[in-house]
């Protein structure tokens, strides 16, 4: 029997994880759907250094407003475009590839396994990669925690968000996506993702909250791979400057990972 093949988005991911240390994403909602607006984030973020891009909003919206700002997209950069589905109808023929998740602490079986099992002919028929996703809400969780019936993950128990994950990674999920919710007063805990990191061995996404790069650091050096951010390119004036801050300091302490495993390579060649 055959798992999923690795696809070439997901290859690429991996293969900046094991060049850089850790990566960055920026994230648009397909309700802003100003292309200029999406034009001047996508051109910040490019410049910056985002490894790449997500498309993905808690609220409905129509697979055209999605498909309309993945063109813009598309047509902005030539980094890789990951669907980050909100429901069904965030499908596009246009992404390179889907996240193809499922909210592991939702009380409701549709956001489990309902809306996977109505979009996987989807994805399948348009060609699109799918990298399997364990997706887990941290409080306070925001509008995604509302809209997926979650039951959030209290901020100070570690140990029930690294059995959720370690539950994603046996399940055969790729990647765990930890989330405190679009816009969040504070980050999931960096003690949080420091336990997670312990029990998987998959790359850990952090997102929602994370809007200074002094948290993005703390995060980085607790284990996370990859930092989302959204809210923040969106709001800020000056979204270039404020992106090139975050990313700057994420390739640091990823740098420092990368130099930190070779040695222990190098000593264990040694033996």
């Amino acid at each position: 029997m055959q798992s999923i093949s690795i696809g070439r988005v997901e290859k690429y991911l991996m293969d900046k994880l094991e060049k850089e240390g850790a990566l960055h994403f920026t994230l648009l909602d397909p309700e802003y759907d100003d292309p200029y607006l999406v034009r001047k984030i996508v051109e910040a973020a490019d410049n910056a250094g985002s490894d790449a891009f997500l498309v993905g909003g808690s609220l409905g919206v129509g697979t055209m407003s999605a498909e309309r700002v993945v063109k813009t997209i598309k047509e902005t950069t030539t980094k890789p475009l990951i669907i980050f589905p909100g429901n069904v109808d965030n499908v596009t023929r246009y992404a390179d590839a889907i996240f193809f998740m499922s909210l592991l602490n939702s009380r409701n079986t549709y956001w489990i396994s309902g809306a996977q099992a109505l979009g996987a002919p989807i994805v399948k028929k348009l060609g699109i990669e799918p990298i399997p996703m364990a997706y887990i809400i941290i409080e306070p969780g925001g509008t995604v925690s509302f809209i997926g019936d979650a039951k959030p993950i209290p901020r100070k128990k570690p140990d029930i968000a690294a059995a959720y994950a370690l539950a994603g990674q046996y399940l055969g999920m790729r990647f765990v996506y930890l989330e405190a919710g679009s816009g969040a007063e504070e980050p999931v805990e960096p003690k949080m993702v420091e336990r997670v990191r312990k029990v998987v061995s998959v790359p850990i996404i952090v997102g929602g909250g994370v809007k200074k790069p002094k948290e993005a650091t703390k995060l980085v050096k607790a284990g996370a791979d990859i930092i989302v951010t959204g809210t923040l390119v969106e709001k800020s004036k000056e979204p270039e400057e404020e992106l090139i801050k975050m990313v700057r300091v994420i390739k640091q302490v990823g740098k420092k990972r990368v130099e930190k495993r070779k040695k222990e390579e190098a000593k264990k060649e040694e033996k």
